[in-house]
């Protein structure tokens, strides 16, 4: 996994426990193409290929459009990104760790760039918030998403 930037600007760090096997989880958050129908601060995603590494995609959200670069696609486990958006560039990961019949899911992002450091309390705050939202969004998804397995 590319490691982030601890020295950059803007970082952040957050873990949720959802109540949903890896595998779900798995499934629900790499399935780029359709985010856009659960995060509902994505309006368009297209993913360019596969899902590996390497495989760029480019996505709308917050009104940035952002050009990616999967870096890490290591299935159950760990996913991650680097992504590009005028004057920012982010380092983006996702962990996912099996804790019993739950996954805890760590998210890390560094954001830097000219842009970044010039507004850099409001990429902060901006940064802690969607994070914060992203992992209840992809709680939400994963566990309905097992329930509907289980049914």
């Amino acid at each position: 996994m590319k490691n982030i930037n601890v020295l950059a600007p803007v970082k952040c760090s957050k873990s949720i426990r959802i109540q949903a096997n890896p595998r779900e989880v798995w499934m629900t958050l790499t399935d780029i193409a359709q985010w856009a129908t659960w995060q509902t601060d994505i309006s368009k995603v297209k993913l360019q290929g596969p899902l590996d590494v390497g495989t760029a995609f480019v996505w709308k959200t917050g009104g940035a459009t952002i050009h990616s670069t999967l870096h890490t696609v290591q299935p159950h486990c760990a996913f991650g990104w680097t992504g590009k958006a005028l004057g920012t560039f982010a380092i983006h990961n996702w962990t996912l760790t099996e804790n019993g019949n739950e996954t805890e899911v760590t998210v890390t992002e560094s954001m830097e760039g000219w842009l970044v450091t010039l507004l850099r309390r409001m990429f902060q705050k901006n940064l802690e918030a969607g994070m914060a939202k992203w992992l209840r969004f992809l709680q939400a998804e994963s566990e309905a998403r097992a329930g509907r397995r289980t049914t």
